[in-house]
């Protein structure tokens, strides 16, 4: 399978812009630490995501809200390292924009400045919206999480389709227009009717990027886990597999674990 890697050039928000304008999809990704970052930027992707995910993937947390700012940076500075091309986006996590301007943008600072990636994301709307102006005032790149946000779970109390009825709808369509308004580079939505992630792809002049939102956004995401086939608990209806590394990984220890057992491993040609 051919995959398009001609454009070397680093990733910048501009340029995600541009292919919202032309009609190129993007293609997003997370990652966590510096070996996967460094593969799936060599593949071409064009937006490598150091999700809050990682509170699950990495840390094996039922919610996001158990991973804190230094852990953040910690997974953001191995993606940074790792990554040529790709631009870089870090999550804020749960608690470090919450209300309190000031609080929130030192708290982007040290993102930014101890991770070194290009941007971060901040879930939220209206309720936000002093701290992100505060943020990007300073000049730190924002893009804005909507539709399903994982850091608010303990208010939803369920993890299903945000935006199916006309209140929160236009709630919805509000938020993006507000965080374009503020200086917001893109809009992620999380698991919303196709339709509506459409119509808000369609109204907004920023690049959207969906999970669970269909196909009628400028891009989409996945969690690298969840895309190779590494976590096999989680299979919602938006996740499509690419791999089943679960399997790989398995049969290859295995194949590892009955060679050490047969003493098989390391031969003479292994050995110095």
């Amino acid at each position: 399978m051919s995959v398009h890697t001609e454009n070397k050039k680093k990733v910048t928000t501009l340029q995600l812009k541009k292919m919202k304008q032309s009609g190129e999809k993007i293609s997003m990704l997370t990652a966590y630490d510096f070996t996967t970052a460094q593969i799936i930027d060599a593949a071409g992707i064009d937006v490598v995501l150091v999700g809050d995910s990682a509170s699950n993937t990495m840390m094996g947390n039922p919610t996001t809200l158990g991973i804190t700012l230094d852990h953040m940076i910690h997974y953001g500075r191995s993606v940074v390292n790792a990554t040529k091309r790709a631009l870089v986006i870090v999550d804020m996590p749960f608690g470090t924009v919450s209300g309190n301007p000031m609080k929130s943008l030192d708290a982007a600072i040290r993102m930014m400045q101890e991770t070194g990636a290009d941007a971060i994301k901040i879930e939220g709307g209206l309720e936000i919206k002093d701290d992100v102006k505060k943020i990007i005032d300073a000049g730190i790149p924002v893009m804005a999480h909507l539709g399903l946000m994982p850091q608010s779970i303990n208010k939803y109390g369920t993890y299903a389709i945000r935006g199916k009825d006309e209140v929160e709808a236009q709630k919805l369509m509000d938020d993006c227009l507000l965080m374009e308004e503020l200086g917001a580079f893109g809009i992620l939505l999380e698991k919303i009717p196709a339709k509506l992630a459409t119509a808000i792809s369609e109204k907004i002049t920023i690049p959207t990027i969906g999970i669970g939102a269909g196909s009628g956004t400028d891009g989409q995401v996945l969690v690298i886990q969840d895309a190779l086939g590494m976590n096999k608990e989680f299979s919602p209806k938006f996740l499509r597999r690419y791999a089943d590394l679960n399997a790989i990984m398995t049969e290859a220890t295995q194949h590892y674990i009955a060679d050490v057992k047969a003493k098989n491993f390391p031969n003479e040609n292994e050995s110095y």
